[in-house]
């Protein structure tokens, strides 16, 4: 059974971010259960929404659990956020088995791209899907962010990934063979030509984020004066 475990912190422009804060979660239950990464997600950018400076959410992905758990991961998830609660903010968390996320809850994350929801939305659809969501301060508009993730993630072909394998490790340029070495499944130009030696050009101080593309960590590069570069895509 895996577990996508999604929040949406709606930070405030002097906090950490909210992709930070999924980090230190995903590393806090890291240390009980298997992390397989971390992925962010962009939504609807409007003047109605109050968001910092990209709206995002963070989705951690987790392996086989066994039965039971949850209830444990939760609690580990919002222990922490709430301890890391920064006034302003309005943090949502949602908990859902992937292989049960429905078509709604997937429908529901695209059109958090695209369009505003309410929190209303969001609570009354995570009880008919029976997705453990819970608002944890301030208006706690964050579980609109948090059940969409839910169900961006379950497609497994939306945002980027913000931490898999050893990624974070590596920054700057690198060589293809060792992000490939480090948990990037397949690196391809936007012509899908595969990428298997080069140096993979990347600001310095920066890591690469690779794309879930149908269930792989998929890093996409172009070409430009002879070398090749990595491109981020939402």
């Amino acid at each position: 059974m895996t577990l996508l475990l999604a929040l949406d912190d709606t930070d405030t422009l002097s906090s950490r971010g909210t992709g930070r804060l999924a980090r230190a979660i995903a590393d806090l239950i890291g240390l009980e259960y298997p992390v397989l990464g971390v992925t962010r997600h962009q939504l609807y950018v409007h003047e109605s929404i109050p968001y910092t400076s990209h709206n995002s959410c963070a989705v951690i992905h987790l392996g086989p659990c066994g039965n039971g758990q949850e209830d444990r991961i939760f609690s580990l998830a919002c222990e922490h956020m709430r301890a890391d609660f920064v006034e302003g903010s309005d943090p949502g968390i949602a908990l859902a088995k992937r292989a049960t996320v429905s078509p709604e809850v997937i429908a529901f994350g695209h059109d958090a791209k695209r369009r505003v929801l309410t929190k209303e939305e969001a609570r009354a659809l995570a009880k008919k899907s029976s997705i453990r969501l819970e608002g944890l301060g301030g208006t706690e508009d964050g579980v609109i962010g948090a059940l969409a993730g839910i169900g961006l993630a379950a497609t497994g072909n939306d945002g980027r990934f913000i931490q898999i394998g050893r990624i974070r490790e590596i920054t700057g340029p690198a060589p293809a063979e060792t992000l490939l070495d480090a948990g990037i499944d397949l690196i391809l130009t936007l012509e899908d030509v595969p990428v298997t030696t080069g140096m993979i050009q990347v600001p310095e101080g920066k890591s690469v984020k690779p794309c879930p593309v149908s269930g792989k960590a998929v890093l996409f590069v172009e070409k430009r004066d002879g070398t090749y570069r990595a491109v981020k895509r939402d």
